[in-house]
């Protein structure tokens, strides 16, 4: 059960009486005739192997309100891609596959890469970008949702309470964000936001001083859920970052784009788990490794455009700052964890403390040395005035494959 305590300056919806689903979804059928809806679903092939996708797309056959969905097909081939389009048939709603390696779609993608504004590397940014932009394309819909394909404790009322605040008319929230409580398996989980998210955003106003972005940033319970919706007039304008900087980089273009009371945060799950990526403590080119450099990077560049100015000398204050609040956080996290039956390894999360404080330093340094670089993709505004008829030859392109391969 929820509180209804308002922490930060961003509007949370809480989650107090466990209203039924049915209720929800009746509720946004009647909102759908005049915001109509679609879904956003960033997948790599493999998590068609998996069950997750599956209980997923089982769940979704039952929704009655979305009239549209867009699966976003990564690493896949003309077999898989098959494969895909009858995985997603038992879908009623309207739904269209993008295979992100097809050759309609890899032809298009080289001539925005020609003229320097496609994303220029693989991942879940480009493929939400892509996706994003279909949504523009298709026209189908004025508010969008978007969540992981990976959720192993899926159930259709996440989508519901996920939508529902940019799908009613009478709310004038533009972009909303998920969050939830993260544990499964009698353990308690989360451990980026926990211990490296939180501490750092706290140790930055020691170090840096309180401004409204930190506290923008310190109002989000689960600033890293891959759970958001808005309207899709929020499309046009904003810039997806590339790498594992995804969600902060989001919600920073929230910040720079609207007044804080058109964002909110909504509860949409009592529990969520998902597949874990490795911790990857011996190299920065994978797992949380990897996520901790990125999202530190995505921290700094932002606070940069505030006037921030960095040194060596900075990180490491910053590091320091951040190793002492995350340790102490630990032990409040091992408490929370006992008094709810929870296992939490206090050795194991002062190990990924330690790395994450490492990779503040060589997220620093990387951000000193590479000064000019441009992790966000450009927004389809640019590319639209740099290619006028791109969404129109995007949406053929789709639509040819599913003519040629759904038949």
């Amino acid at each position: 059960m929820s509180d209804f305590y308002q922490n930060g300056i961003v509007t949370t919806l809480h989650n107090l009486t466990n209203r039924t689903v049915e209720d929800l979804e009746a509720e946004l059928l009647r909102y759908a005739k005049v915001r109509p809806m679609s879904l956003v679903l960033p997948s790599l092939y493999s998590e068609l192997q998996g069950s997750a996708l599956s209980t997923i797309v089982d769940h979704l056959a039952s929704v009655p309100y979305l009239n549209e969905i867009v699966i976003g097909l990564d690493r896949a081939s003309e077999d898989d891609y098959r494969h895909a389009l009858e995985f997603f048939s038992r879908l009623p709603q309207h739904h269209r596959i993008l295979w992100n390696d097809g050759p309609r779609l890899m032809a298009l993608h080289q001539e925005i890469a020609a003229i320097g504004l496609a994303p220029t590397e693989l991942g879940k940014g480009r493929n939400v970008w892509y996706c994003l932009g279909y949504v523009l394309a298709s026209g189908r819909a004025t508010s969008v949702a978007l969540h992981d394909c990976d959720i192993v404790t899926y159930d259709r009322e996440l989508l519901a309470r996920l939508i529902y605040p940019v799908a009613n008319p009478n709310f004038n929230y533009e972009f909303c964000k998920g969050y939830y409580a993260r544990f499964a398996g009698g353990r308690l989980n989360g451990r980026v936001t926990r211990l490296l998210v939180t501490p750092l955003i706290r140790a930055l106003k020691k170090v840096v001083g309180t401004n409204d972005y930190l506290d923008f940033m310190d109002s989000f319970r689960y600033p890293l859920s891959g759970e958001f919706s808005m309207r899709t007039d929020v499309i046009s304008d904003i810039r997806i970052p590339s790498d594992w900087g995804l969600e902060i980089g989001s919600l920073s273009e929230m910040h720079r784009n609207y007044a804080t009371n058109h964002l909110c945060q909504v509860d949409i799950a009592d529990s969520y788990d998902h597949k874990h990526q490795d911790v990857s403590f011996d190299s920065e080119d994978g797992g949380l490794s990897k996520m901790s450099i990125d999202i530190a990077k995505a921290l700094f560049r932002k606070l940069a455009t505030h006037g921030v100015v960095f040194s060596e000398e900075t990180f490491r204050t910053i590091k320091a700052a951040y190793f002492r609040i995350a340790l102490d956080l630990v032990e409040t996290y091992r408490n929370d964890a006992i008094i709810n039956g929870l296992i939490l390894d206090v050795h194991e999360e002062e190990k990924q403390v330690e790395l994450f404080a490492r990779n503040i330093i060589n997220a620093g340094s990387h951000f000193l040395e590479y000064p000019m670089e441009a992790p966000f993709i450009p927004n389809w505004n640019r590319v639209i005035s740099a290619m006028p008829d791109v969404l129109e030859r995007f949406e053929a392109a789709v639509e040819a494959d599913y003519q040629e391969f759904g038949q």
